[in-house]
C-alpha cells in the first residue's frame, strides 16, 4: 500500500456508478466529442482517404455508429433498422439512440447478473449464440479501437487540441 492510500475503500454517501456505468458513458460521450469535432470539416476533409480503419473519417465513424446500432439491436432481441444518415447530424442522432439502447441491454443484464446468457446473432450465417457479457465489451472496445483511428485521421488533418479520450476526461465532464 503506498503513502496516502485510502484502503479500504470507505463507502461514500452519495449515489455511485459502477463500473458499467462509467464504460458505456464514456463510450458514448466520446464517440459524440468526435462527432461533433467532425462537425466542423468540410466533406472533403470527411472523405480524404487515409490508409488506416474504414479510411476515411466519415466511414470509420459511420462504422462506429453502425456497429453499436447493430449489436445493440440484436442483443435486444429486436429488428435492426438500416439506418442511412452518414451525415454528422445524423450520425449524432443515430448515436444518442443506440447508445441508450445499449445502455438499457446492459444493465439489464447486469441487473440480472446474466453476462454469461447467451443471444442468437442471426446476421452470422449460420446464426450463432453469443453471450451479451462478451459481446457487450465487444461493442465497446471495438468503439475505442476505430476511435483512436479517428484521432490519428484528425491529427493528419490538421486538427489541434484533440480531446484524449480517456475515462478520466469523461469523469471530470461528468461527475460532480
Amino acid at each position: 500500500m503506498t503513502q496516502g492510500s485510502t484502503f479500504p475503500l470507505k463507502p461514500i454517501s452519495k449515489p455511485t456508478m459502477d463500473l458499467l456505468d462509467r464504460l458505456l458513458g464514456h463510450d458514448a460521450w466520446t464517440t459524440q466529442q468526435l462527432l461533433m469535432i467532425c462537425g466542423e470539416l468540410s466533406d472533403e476533409q470527411l472523405d480524404r482517404e487515409f490508409d488506416i480503419g474504414h479510411r476515411t473519417l466519415r466511414s470509420t465513424l459511420n462504422h462506429v455508429v453502425r456497429n453499436m446500432e447493430v449489436w445493440s439491436t440484436l442483443m435486444a432481441g429486436v429488428t435492426a433498422r438500416r439506418e442511412s444518415s452518414a451525415s454528422i447530424a445524423g450520425m449524432l442522432v443515430r448515436l444518442d439512440a443506440a447508445s441508450k439502447r445499449l445502455a438499457d441491454v446492459a444493465r439489464t443484464v447486469a441487473d440480472r447478473d446474466a453476462w454469461d446468457e447467451t443471444w442468437l446473432d442471426d446476421l452470422e450465417d449460420p446464426p450463432r449464440r453469443k453471450s451479451y457479457g462478451t459481446a457487450i465489451a465487444h461493442v465497446l472496445t471495438h468503439s475505442m479501437h476505430h476511435r483512436a483511428q479517428v484521432l490519428y485521421m484528425l491529427r493528419l488533418t490538421g486538427v489541434e487540441h484533440l480531446p484524449e479520450g480517456d475515462v478520466f476526461s469523461w469523469e471530470r465532464e461528468h461527475v460532480r
